[in-house]
């Protein structure tokens, strides 16, 4: 037996012949001449040293051998069919990762523009609560992130800047003013995520630094502020896409504007790499 001459095609041919019932229909299925059918077959038989089928006037069937042959041989192919869709859909669907709040006030903008532009690549936002939104994890094939990034690990584009608010209840007292200045915030308790979270101590100078409390996630987090304890200090993204009953956003009057990065790997960029830092920029500048 000559293993290494086995191919996909003798095995397609031997599911062909089987399903269709006879050499003339699985010719026909296979776009191949009768003719090609006989000889594929006489291939496979010859390979395996066993004869498969048993061929009458009427009608074909399996040989002992062929019963145990075709169920491996359907497993075969699927696999093989299994492995094309693995590799090629990565041409065909565009995932993209983030911590906390997508796009923000683009995120409705940018799928439907997508969708416009690039019909045929399906577009998947995933939300993941790490600091590259899922990249690391293998989860997304680009992330959209709003914290430091590791430069020697990641590609990465700014695509824009979003301005920085405070998250408050909305019963408390700083929700009848129009904005707050980063100076007062440091008389209050701070709340922040420690993995994905945009604000640090070290947006106040050393002696005039807010207490902090910790949370692990979008929902703990407006959870605690909602309590009246604390407030947070969040990018334009999240007033826009966490709108909820009891917490209130107001803009924060002088803090630096917080830096949106589109990041990916290195070494093994998506198709779509350039056109969605194409499109978000566009977005985050106005651009029509």
């Amino acid at each position: 037996m000559a293993a290494g001459n086995l191919e996909l095609r003798h095995l397609r041919c031997l599911v062909a012949i089987v399903d269709t019932g006879s050499f003339t229909d699985a010719a026909i299925e296979l776009g191949l001449s009768q003719a090609a059918v006989s000889r594929t077959l006489l291939s496979l038989e010859q390979t395996l040293g066993v004869r498969l089928l048993h061929r009458t006037s009427r009608n074909v069937s399996p040989t002992t051998a062929g019963v145990q042959v075709l169920p491996r041989a359907r497993h075969l192919l699927a696999e093989a069919d299994n492995l094309v869709h693995e590799a090629t859909t990565g041409h065909t669907r565009l995932r993209i990762g983030h911590a906390w709040s997508a796009m923000g006030a683009h995120t409705r903008e940018f799928q439907r523009r997508w969708q416009e532009r690039y019909p045929d690549v399906a577009l998947h936002l995933i939300r993941h609560n790490s600091p590259t939104g899922g990249l690391a994890e293998g989860l997304c094939d680009l992330a959209v992130v709003r914290t430091a990034i590791d430069a020697h690990r990641y590609a990465h584009t700014v695509v824009g800047h979003e301005r920085r608010y405070v998250a408050m209840a909305s019963d408390d007292p700083w929700a009848r003013r129009r904005s707050i200045p980063l100076a007062e915030i440091r008389h209050r308790t701070l709340v922040v995520d420690r993995r994905t979270g945009t604000t640090t101590a070290r947006l106040w100078p050393d002696a005039e630094r807010p207490a902090l409390e910790h949370t692990h996630d979008i929902d703990d987090w407006l959870a605690a502020i909602a309590t009246g304890r604390y407030v947070g200090v969040t990018p334009h993204a999240t007033a826009t896409q966490y709108r909820r009953d009891g917490i209130t956003y107001r803009p924060v009057r002088d803090a630096t504007p917080v830096p949106v990065h589109l990041i990916w790997r290195r070494h093994d960029p998506h198709p779509a790499t350039h056109a969605t830092a194409a499109l978000l920029t566009d977005l985050y500048t106005g651009h029509p």
